[in-house]
């Protein structure tokens, strides 16, 4: 896989019964057993004339945050994109543009003993 610095990624993961999707430069399954740690997020510092308050919630939420792990069984989706786009937070009660998100339920597995 061709990874460089300009590799964006568009993580979509649900936190708390809502929809969070966010950029970042960099995403890996990290040091941390069944968590993707996501790094280096973006967040578009763009002046606008109209202001969307789940891209302002989320960009506080996250502000001087330079790595979060999510777990790994609330991740619904990582894309590889070509430019980033707006973070941004919606409803997971099916009211959200890409309907109704439920999780599915799965046993976690455990690591590998070493004995």
């Amino acid at each position: 896989m061709d990874v460089s610095e300009n590799t964006i990624y568009r993580v979509t993961f649900l936190n708390q019964g809502e929809v969070y999707e966010v950029y970042a430069r960099s995403v890996s399954q990290g040091g941390i057993f069944g968590f993707v740690e996501i790094a280096d997020l973006i967040f578009r510092d763009e002046t606008r004339k109209v202001i969307d308050p789940s891209r302002e919630r989320i960009a506080n939420e996250f502000k001087g945050v330079p790595r979060t792990f999510v777990p790994l069984h609330a991740v619904l989706r990582i894309d590889q994109v070509e430019q980033e786009g707006d973070a941004r937070i919606t409803p997971g009660s099916g009211q959200g543009p890409r309907g109704q998100v439920r999780l599915f339920p799965a046993p976690m597995p455990s690591p590998a003993s070493d004995s």
